[in-house]
Order: C-alpha cells, then structure tokens, then sequence
C-alpha cells in the first residue's frame, strides 16, 4: 500500500548507512524534479573490543536522530517519509523485551574463519548456491549464524533484525526484514524471493528471529512520540521500506535509457559489479565464477560479483595520514600503466591495517615489479580495480548471455575521473558515470514511488535520474592489448 500525500510535491529523508560514514538527505521530488541535498554526514567507526571487532550502533542510532533533525531544518518544510538503506549482512540481536543484546558486529571481524567448510559439511557448496544463488563470502550472514551458535547472545535472542530494519526498529518500534537486505543473508531463496527454509533447518537456524518480510514501498511504520520529539519532525512521519540494502538503492538510481543493455558498477567501499536481471542464474559456471543473486526492486535480481573496491585506496590513505586526493590521483595518472596488477577479489585485502605493505607484498610474490611511490601504489589500485571492472562484466555478460552496451558507474567512485576512464579502457565499452549519491536517490525515488509522485516503473525513474542529475561520459581510448595481457597474468598467478 501507498502513503500518498496531496502535495504534487513531496520531501523525502534517505538515511543512507555506509562501512565508514553515514548521512541523512533530503530529496524533493515533484514532475521534472529530483533534487537532494546533505543535511547531515557522521563517522560510522568500528570499535575493537576484547572479543572482537563491533559496530558502535547506537553511536550511530545518535548520528541518524541528529540527521532527521537537520533534516526537518534543511527540507523547510513537513518530511513526507523516511527511508533506511545500509551495508549488508550485518545484524542486531534482541531479547524478549526487544532490547539490543550486545553490539552487532563488524563483518570483517575474524569470527567466520573456518566455518564455511562446516556449513558445507551439512550443505555442500553447490547445493547451497543452487538453493540460495549466493556467492561465497565468509562473512555472509549464514556463516556469521553458524559461528555464533552456542554464545549465550544467540541463545538469548528472540529477534534478529538486519541494520536497517534495526534502525528502523528503534524510529517505529515496529519490526520487519526488507527482502533486499535480506537476500544478502544467504538464507533467501532468489527465484520465490522467500525463505530457503530446507537450508536454515539443515544447519539448525531458526528463521523464526527473523520478522515478516517486507518489500520495497511497504509501508514499516511512523515515527514514534519520543523520535518526534528528539528530532523536531512533525507528526506523522511513516517510514516506507525501501531496497534497504545499499546496492539495491544505487542499482535502482542507475539513469540507464529504456532498452538500454546496460551493465553497473556500484562504486564504494566495494565495487559491485554486474547486470540486472529478471530471473537468477545458478548454473555451476556461475558459482565457480563466485556470481552472486541478490534481489532488487521490483523482483529483479542483482547479479553481481563483489570486488574490494576502494577500500584498497582508503586503507592506504589511511596508512599514509590521508594526503590530498587529488594530487595522488594526478600523480598516479602519470605513473606508468599495468606496471603491476593484484587481484582485487582476493580476501587477502579484507581486513583492515597494513594496506600498502600488502600490496607490495602481493606484487613481490607474484614477480611484479613493488610500487615504489604512493602514486604508483594508487596506479596498481586503480589499475587492478578496472582489470577486475573487466573481467566481472565479461563474465556476468557471458554466464547470463546478455550482452554489454555500457557501463554505469554510480556512488561514490563515480567521482574518481582517472578509475572511471580506466574502467571505459579496460572493458572496451563507454562508461557513463554519475549520480554519486546512487544509494541516496534511489533510496528517496522509491519512497516518492510510494508516495504517488513518481510512475510506476523502474523506467520513470531512471528517465527522471537522467534528465536532474549530471552524468558524464567517457569513451575507451586505445586497443585492449595491454589489459588482456594483464588479465593473462593474473590468472597465471
């Protein structure tokens, strides 16, 4: 059902949750406009403890009351809807009282190592990917579930809600699962977008924690008294689920034409790189080639393969006292290209710390030539990052025989002009990139699609994406001798 809203205009809050940082947006849509603008941006920082590495949640609980609070100041005018989207796969357990058992904690704490050969024990790999289409990460909720069996948190716990639909717990006190999110559990079954209730019961998960699914549009609820007083919001304010999972928001934001045969890059912490489609693909090649089928808007699937992503560079920023950007950037466009080249899938990068020491060492032990400046470390990122650009795109393209026209590049990496470019290099294909704030939009059209002021279709939005937001185009330059050669070698090693 829709909350429709007799203003032919509406203003919309995305709380948009990411790995590093968070933000609340606010979104004006009307016929012809799509506007969005920051009302507040806060740290999202993991906290190691004695027992592990944790989100500090209810830190950011805080940052998303202060950002509807700026929102309410910064739309000017009453908030139509709220919407909540994050990073996947995490969760918060609560007891019989509904209160947080614990801090969450952190995907890439070191919980799961070794559990994935005892989940498949029970369910071998191939079964489990033709039950649930997801790749192997170790770091799927599945995985997280099976370690934590037998702490005294999970014993304790009478629900289980995702981050977001924990966020949006505490605004509404009304619980639910949003199916995207969800579909990153490795628990959903891509084809019926339910449960995969033979595998839970198999590896002894109660599915029962989980709240009732909901779907993008749904409605999930209205601020509560206390939320309206903290914040200043007037009453009412419903909160309207929507592809609560970032990926899913930002692949609903790509301005793709009608007919289009597009491919996307999601651009990020992670680079997320695939194709949308209307039905899953669980063949054995594409689990070999570690294809992942998450659900999106509208009961499409998300085919896609997870690549590191700029993480790579902002660990290194880190390690190097976070120098200007700009000028590395400069500087490794300069450097000389495909020098050296690492896998950017490989799980060697997952943890934080030391990232250019890794870096080196992966080049050593491969016989590549070590980057010996920052600015060649930024090459070998960049360059590695549009190698694995390629290499997910040909093979999505092949694996689901649906051809490759153009690529968009969304969220934040959108912004990077020379991994852009290289990216239009290496796959051979245009890249359009833009919008940045991919998550953010999408997160705002689909509320405003709720709310009757956008059409029905997925091509009503992206029409309206592409007509508001500034994208820009880049067109692959030379022969592809050099990438191909680059692609040999890596897979050599």
């Amino acid at each position: 059902m829709a909350n429709p809203v007799p203003a032919r205009t509406g203003a919309f809050a995305a709380v948009d949750l990411g790995a590093s940082s968070g933000r609340v947006m606010v979104g004006r849509v009307g016929p012809g406009t799509l506007a969005l603008a920051e009302a507040h941006r806060f740290p999202n920082r993991p906290v190691r403890l004695p027992e592990g590495l944790r989100w500090d949640v209810l830190g950011l609980y805080a940052g998303v009351l202060d950002g509807l609070r700026a929102a309410g100041a910064t739309a000017g005018e009453r908030i139509a809807s709220v919407g909540i989207d994050s990073w996947a796969v995490d969760y918060g357990l609560l007891d019989a009282d509904g209160a947080l058992l614990g801090h969450p904690v952190h995907y890439r704490d070191g919980r799961t190592e070794g559990v994935a050969e005892k989940v498949w024990a029970s369910v071998p790999a191939a079964e489990l990917y033709t039950a649930t289409g997801l790749q192997y990460a170790p770091f799927n909720t599945l995985y997280q579930l099976v370690a934590a069996q037998g702490s005294a948190q999970l014993a304790a716990a009478r629900r289980l809600l995702l981050i977001p639909d924990l966020i949006s717990y505490w605004l509404t006190g009304e619980l639910g699962t949003e199916v995207t999110n969800a579909s990153t559990t490795q628990l959903i079954d891509p084809r019926t977008g339910d449960w995969a209730s033979s595998v839970a019961e198999r590896l002894g998960i109660d599915l029962g924690l989980f709240p009732p699914l909901r779907r993008p549009g749904d409605p999930a609820g209205q601020l509560l008294p206390e939320v309206l007083e903290e914040t200043g919001l007037t009453d009412p304010v419903p909160v309207t689920a929507v592809g609560s999972h970032d990926t899913a928001s930002a692949v609903a934001a790509v301005p793709a034409a009608p007919g289009e045969r597009f491919a996307y890059i999601c651009t990020g912490t992670w680079s997320l790189a695939g194709l949308e489609l209307d039905a899953p693909v669980l063949s054995e090649a594409s689990r070999t080639a570690n294809f992942t089928n998450e659900l999106g808007l509208d009961g499409t699937v998300r085919y896609l393969r997870n690549i590191m992503g700029l993480w790579l560079l902002q660990e290194c920023l880190r390690a190097w006292g976070d120098p200007e950007l700009g000028a590395l950037l400069r500087e490794a466009g300069d450097a000389a290209p495909l020098r050296s080249v690492v896998d950017a899938a490989d799980a060697l990068f997952l943890a934080p710390g030391r990232m250019p020491e890794r870096i080196a060492e992966a080049c050593r032990t491969t016989g590549q030539p070590v980057p010996r400046t920052r600015a060649e470390t930024t090459r070998c990122i960049l360059d590695s990052l549009a190698l694995a650009h390629r290499r997910a795109i040909a093979d999505a393209a092949r694996l689901a025989d649906h051809p490759v026209d153009v690529v968009h590049i969304v969220g934040g990496g959108a912004r990077n002009a020379l991994l852009c470019q290289l990216t239009a290099d290496a796959c051979g294909l245009p890249v359009v990139a833009g919008p940045a704030e991919a998550a953010a939009l999408g997160n705002v059209l689909v509320q405003a699609r709720a709310h009757g002021l956008v059409g029905d279709d997925r091509a009503a939005m992206r029409e309206l994406l592409a007509r508001t937001q500034p994208l820009t185009r880049y067109e692959p330059r030379g022969d592809h001798t050099a990438w191909r050669a680059a692609e040999r070698r890596l897979a050599e090693r």
